[in-house]
C-alpha cells in the first residue's frame, strides 16, 4: 500500500501543475507588492501551461493575508508573495503575527528589492530633502508620513528617517501602500518613504527628494540618495515566492526553475526595472538561506528604527 501511495505522489508531481494557481498577495491592490505580482502572472503562467491569477488579501501589514496563506494545503496550488515587511520585520514588531516566519513557509525564489524614496505630493512646496527637513524641523508634530500598515517597508524606513534626522513626524499606516499613495497624491499626508512610487513619479503625481539607496538608480538619475543630503540611512524591501511548509520539495524546485525562466525574460526583466526594482532570481537553498538570516537582521533594523512593538 505504502508503495501504491508513492507511486501516486510521484504521478501527481509529475502531473503538477495541471490547474489554475492562486498567486496570493497580501496588501491591496496598487503597491508594490503587487505591482510585482502581476508583472509576473502573464509569463509565469504562459510558462507553467495553466493559469497564474493574483488574489489580494490586505490588512493587518500583510498579517491577515498571510494567516490565511499558511492555512492553505501545501500542494503547489497557492503562492504568496512574500516580503521583508512580512516575513522579517514582522516576528520583531507583532507580539503575535499569527504564524511562524520561520517554520510556516517553504522558499522557492527571491524575486527582487527595491529601495525606498522619499516621496511628496505634486503640489508640495517642498522641492528637497532639505526644504522637508528644515520645514519639519520649524513645525515639530505637524507633518505626516504614510506607510503600508505597522512593520510595513514605509513604516520602518519612515521610523528610521526619524531616528536619524530627529525629527518629529507623524506616522499614518494604512492598509497597503496604494491607499497611502492615493492619500499622499490628494495632499492628506505630506510624505512617504516608499518602494512603489516609480510610476506616480514618472507621471508627475509626486516628487521625488530622496532615495535610500547606497547610490543613484538608473530610473532617477537626478534624485541624490539619502546620504548625499545628509541622512545616512538605507533602506529597501525585498519580494519572494513562498509556498506553505509542508509543500514537495520537487514542487518548491519545479515553480523555482519557471520563476528564474521567468526573471530572465528581457520584457519582464525591463517591466521590474521600470518600477525601480533590482531583478534576483537564483535557487531555492539560497532564498532558504537568504530569509532565514533576514529575520535575524531585521531585528536590528526594526531596533534601530525605533518602530514600537504591536
Amino acid at each position: 500500500m505504502a508503495v501504491l501511495f508513492g507511486v501516486l505522489a510521484i504521478k501527481a508531481m509529475a502531473a503538477y501543475p495541471d490547474k489554475s494557481i492562486k498567486f496570493l498577495v497580501p496588501w491591496p491592490p496598487g503597491g508594490a507588492t503587487d505591482q510585482v505580482a502581476r508583472i509576473l502572472v502573464q509569463p509565469l503562467t504562459k510558462e507553467l501551461g495553466v493559469s497564474v491569477f493574483v488574489e489580494n488579501k490586505g490588512g493587518a501589514g500583510g498579517n491577515i493575508g498571510t494567516q490565511a496563506f499558511v492555512q492553505d494545503k501545501p500542494d503547489g496550488y497557492s503562492i504568496l508573495m512574500a516580503t521583508s515587511s512580512t516575513n522579517a520585520a514582522g516576528p520583531h514588531l507583532f507580539a503575535n503575527q499569527g504564524f511562524d516566519a520561520a517554520k510556516d513557509f517553504s522558499p522557492v525564489v527571491l524575486v527582487c528589492t527595491i529601495p525606498n524614496i522619499m516621496v511628496v505630493p505634486a503640489s508640495s512646496p517642498w522641492n528637497s530633502m532639505k526644504d522637508l527637513i528644515a520645514d519639519s524641523k520649524q513645525n515639530p508634530g505637524q507633518f505626516t508620513y504614510g506607510s503600508a500598515g505597522i512593520g510595513a517597508s514605509q513604516h520602518l524606513a519612515g521610523a528610521q528617517f526619524k531616528t536619524v534626522t530627529g525629527l518629529d513626524i507623524r506616522h499614518v499606516p494604512y492598509k497597503g501602500s496604494g491607499p497611502a499613495a492615493i492619500d499622499l497624491m490628494a495632499g492628506h499626508i505630506d510624505m512617504m518613504l516608499d518602494t512603489g512610487s516609480l510610476n506616480n513619479i514618472n507621471a508627475g503625481k509626486l516628487k521625488a527628494l530622496g532615495i535610500a539607496s547606497e547610490k543613484r538608480i538608473p530610473e532617477l538619475p537626478n534624485v541624490p540618495t539619502m546620504k548625499e543630503v545628509g541622512v545616512p540611512m538605507v533602506a529597501n524591501a525585498w519580494y519572494g515566492v513562498m509556498l506553505p511548509a509542508g509543500t514537495p520539495k520537487e514542487i518548491a524546485e519545479k515553480l523555482n526553475a519557471a520563476f528564474n525562466k521567468v526573471l530572465k525574460d528581457p520584457e519582464v526583466k525591463k517591466r521590474l526595472q521600470s518600477i525601480g526594482a533590482q531583478v534576483d532570481g537564483g535557487s531555492v537553498a539560497e532564498f532558504t538561506k537568504f530569509s532565514h538570516s533576514e529575520i535575524g537582521r531585521y531585528e536590528g533594523i526594526v531596533k534601530m528604527s525605533g518602530a514600537p512593538k504591536e
